[in-house]
């Protein structure tokens, strides 16, 4: 093996289920230098290897790569992450030469996957290809098979993980997998491992489906190495002992985990209710922590190596009873619960594990039923065009039934899977003031009208099309890039400071020096290629754009009660963000200084 820097293996796992060729590509040591890993590596090689705008994202030549951090595998608190990155099949320029444009895409994974494919030997893995039957790919260290998997195409992620588990045995085996709607390209299908962790957004999933691979299923024996055992050590010590302490910040994320944010949202103004309409939900405490606590959980669970147990898990009773699953957490019981006026917990909770083991992506699903609820209370559709469903606010039966259209890719399931600026233009009479999207990708469970200063740049510029997680300025942004790339989670900012601040654990691990001031660069520099990879696809300023619904309409309740974003105002801050980025104002295209000064070269 060629030598490559500490705390990676300098492999890359290369699987075409075209051919059946399984090859462990050397990584370039400036490409781990430059990227890091996770979804830096992940932009870096899509962007190289996938040159050619347009491509489909179902085509074959498409890659889909499983790609953990650094800090992946080693016992670090929290380090479980993996960004599932691949060019997305839920995005689309507003005008442009190239049919198969689309974006970037970057759906982050927490559990045990990532760590166990570390463990594997492996800094990431990437698939080409399509295989002419269900396939599973098998990894047990240095042994990779691809094989059948006819006998489990059609299960759900219910069903299927515990199959796997039974046929696999107890070497230990972590895998993701999809479910019945990625099985049929539901392009808002995600991508699962136990069961509810999901790789939700940009169609993760349906990538995967049409590559007929079913799961993934990796088991590993060894540990990467680091540069400076005795200082990783002593930094591991620090780490911990901070995550140990029993502080409010520790306590609200064992307690209900992002469950908490549902009422402190409705609180705020800033949570999607009634497909966007309003910022405030008047029923939210019978969807939030306290009645989760009452009335469903009995168990509070981790990621790897993880301090703060924020999943949660239990059973409801009740005529929607009977089901063990994960939540509601912030965005299934937002997207799903006050989206839809949905306050029935254990009916909520049957629509996400229904949701689940079809294997669809929660926000998305959510956000076009609201849509297509809304569209069917102004009488912009019928029942007919429903397939007879009566989708009312707050009906539970009628958002089950939806779902299950959604999964089976059947009927107005076909036509909801689409999504909401697909149905927008098929169903017309001004339903495009109330599509809530951008690019394509359907908003989060965060409301705008209260937040334009962050939520407003956080939708609009996300590379992957409208994201929550983004961040809402550029450094924050660079930091949300930083942290994908090195595996860690996204909740755990205030634990990784001073003594033990990520660069200083990153210098242990690589033998290479680390500051602040360098992986923030870090950080930039990947954010900007992914804006470089949707350039080259023909994405332009007009696509930043946020819907029309936040311009026109005001909430009329709560906090948010009263409130537009003016337009001028908003364009005004995309002017300032995109100084502040060194962008073309008028294009968004990163200027050749700025790409000169991140070493990104090819443009």
């Amino acid at each position: 093996m060629a030598e490559t820097m500490p705390g990676y293996y300098g492999r890359l796992l290369d699987v075409n289920l075209s051919t059946g060729t399984i090859v462990k590509t050397t990584l370039d040591p400036q490409w781990l230098q430059d990227y890091i890993g996770g979804r830096g590596l992940g932009a870096k090689i899509l962007y190289e290897r996938l040159k050619n705008p347009g491509t489909e994202a179902f085509s074959p030549e498409n890659i889909l790569l499983f790609m953990p951090g650094p800090f992946s595998g080693l016992p670090l608190p929290s380090s479980s992450r993996t960004c599932v990155v691949t060019k997305s099949p839920r995005t689309s320029p507003k005008s442009g030469s190239y049919h198969g444009a689309s974006t970037i895409s970057y759906s982050n994974i927490g559990g045990f996957f990532g760590p166990e494919l570390r463990f594997a030997g492996y800094d990431g893995l990437a698939i080409t290809g399509r295989s002419d039957k269900p396939v599973y790919l098998y990894i047990k260290d240095e042994t990779v098979e691809i094989r059948d998997a006819s006998e489990y195409w059609g299960l759900g992620t219910d069903a299927l993980e515990t199959r796997l588990i039974a046929d696999l045995g107890s070497d230990g085996f972590r895998s993701c997998y999809i479910g019945p709607a990625a099985e049929k390209m539901v392009p808002l299908a995600s991508v699962l491992n136990t069961a509810a962790r999901a790789a939700g957004r940009g169609g993760t999933g349906a990538v995967m489906g049409s590559k007929r691979l079913k799961a993934i299923c990796v088991s590993g024996s060894g540990i990467p190495n680091v540069a400076d055992p005795v200082k990783f050590n002593e930094l591991l010590e620090t780490v911990r002992s901070s995550f140990a302490q029993d502080t409010p910040s520790r306590r609200w994320w064992r307690e209900g985990g992002t469950t908490n944010a549902l009422e402190e949202s409705s609180a705020g103004g800033t949570m999607a209710v009634k497909n966007y309409s309003e910022g405030s939900f008047g029923e939210v405490s019978r969807i939030g922590t306290a009645a989760a606590r009452k009335e469903i959980w009995k168990r509070d669970f981790a990621c790897y190596c993880c301090f703060l147990a924020c999943k949660k898990s239990g059973m409801a009773k009740g005529a929607y009873g009977g089901v063990v699953h994960d939540g509601p957490e912030y965005e299934t019981g937002s997207m799903l619960g006050s989206n839809l006026l949905i306050a029935d917990l254990a009916g909520l909770n049957r629509c996400i594990a229904v949701a689940d083991d079809l294997g669809l992506d929660i926000i998305s699903a959510g956000n076009i039923i609201g849509f297509l609820m809304e569209a069917y209370d102004k009488k912009l559709i019928d029942r007919d065009f429903l397939d007879g469903i009566d989708l009312t606010w707050g009906n539970v039966e009628a958002v089950l039934a939806m779902l299950r259209k959604m999964g089976a890719n059947e009927g107005v399931g076909i036509r909801a899977n689409q999504g909401v600026r697909s149905l927008a233009r098929e169903i017309g009479q001004g339903s495009e003031a109330f599509a809530i999207h951008v690019k394509g990708h359907e908003l989060a469970g965060w409301n705008v009208h209260k937040a334009v200063d962050w939520f407003g740049i956080s939708y609009s510029t996300a590379n992957r099309g409208a994201c929550h997680m983004n961040g809402g300025a550029p450094g924050p942004q660079n930091q949300s890039a930083l942290r994908d790339s090195l595996g860690i989670c996204s909740f755990v900012d205030e634990w990784y400071v001073n003594d033990s601040a990520f660069e200083k654990i990153l210098t242990a691990i690589t033998g290479r020096e680390w500051s602040g001031a360098s992986l923030e660069l870090a950080g930039e520099r990947i954010y900007n290629l992914e804006k470089m990879f949707n350039y080259r696809e023909g994405f332009r300023r007009e696509d930043d754009c946020l819907p029309e619904r936040f311009f026109s309409e005001a909430g009329k309740q709560g906090p948010a009660a009263g409130i537009k974003v003016d337009r001028a105002r908003f364009e005004q801050m995309l002017d300032d963000y995109y100084i502040a980025r060194g962008w073309d104002l008028k294009t968004s295209k990163p200027g050749p200084e700025k790409l000169a000064a991140l070493g990104i070269t090819d443009f």
